[in-house]
């Protein structure tokens, strides 16, 4: 009797100890879900046109390096993407502050980042970024950081670092804000006629890391390497490419922006995974 008792008790500690893992994971998933919405080019000049093709690789790398905020989940842009095509709104990505909510909720997210961008066209440039609350639409901790034009990944990562140094994001009730690993987002179909979206099954747990995006391995990299302007609307490009599905025209400019920095990993990580699915 004693033996069994002992052998239940040994049994009992082993699976306590598996299921610790599962238990913080769960704990984990409580962080709020922030989203990140494109920016707007503000900038004015005759140079002026010369910044559209900067708002995707903006709100990526913004994306990229608030991945590192272990308070929060970020959702992935090829996840936002596909939610923007399906409500219609993947041309130009940029929404207002009524529609970033709308979005936000079906992508079960508590929180947006919207902002812009401005250069003067004589080397400066000033990005400026806010948070939407979801549940009260207010605007909170808006930010707004200045530099050099030529240095646009600096600008991005200070901006960053401001928002993260200053967010004090709690979990709301809704989809994404619960402490269930395996609760997911909906998909939810666009709005016709002026009826509202009906929404599809969500993602299986299985599938769920797809949608909030992965922080880098050397984070670092976001803050040494200097992206002058003209590469950066290259990796933007490459972005747009990937979005329309254009997966050999993303591949090659991706590798451009690699041979121009071998060490900027958000470029590689892309480009990896392109040549990847190549290779299949």
């Amino acid at each position: 009797m004693l033996r069994q008792l002992s052998r239940a008790t040994g049994l009992f500690a082993v699976a306590a100890t598996f299921a610790l893992p599962t238990l913080a994971l769960a704990q984990a998933d409580n962080r709020p879900v922030v989203v990140v919405f494109r920016f707007d080019n503000g900038s004015f000049g005759a140079g002026r046109a010369d910044f559209d093709g900067m708002a995707t690789g903006i709100q990526d790398l913004l994306i990229t390096d608030l991945a590192s905020n272990t308070k929060i989940r970020l959702v992935d842009r090829a996840h936002l993407n596909d939610v923007l095509t399906e409500q219609g709104l993947s041309k130009t990505g940029q929404v207002d502050q009524a529609t970033a909510v709308r979005l936000g909720k079906i992508l079960g997210a508590q929180y947006a980042i919207t902002g812009g961008f401005i250069s003067d066209g004589k080397g400066t440039s000033v990005i400026t970024g806010r948070t939407i609350d979801m549940e009260t639409t207010q605007i909170i901790n808006p930010e707004k950081v200045s530099g050099k034009t030529d240095d646009v990944l600096s600008l991005i990562t200070q901006l960053s670092s401001h928002v993260s140094g200053n967010m004090k994001l709690t979990p709301k009730p809704g989809a994404g804000g619960r402490g269930d690993a395996n609760s997911a987002p909906t998909k939810t179909a666009p709005a016709q006629n002026g009826q509202p979206a009906s929404t599809s099954p969500a993602k299986s747990a299985t599938a769920q890391a797809e949608l909030y995006s992965k922080a880098l391995a050397k984070p670092e990299v976001m803050k040494t390497t200097k992206l002058d302007v003209a590469t950066m609307k290259v990796y933007s490009s490459a972005l747009d490419e990937l979005d329309r599905k254009n997966t050999a025209k993303a591949r090659q400019l991706f590798q451009q922006v690699v041979e121009k920095y071998p060490g900027f990993e958000p470029a590689q990580r892309n480009l990896d995974k392109l040549t990847s699915k190549a290779g299949n």
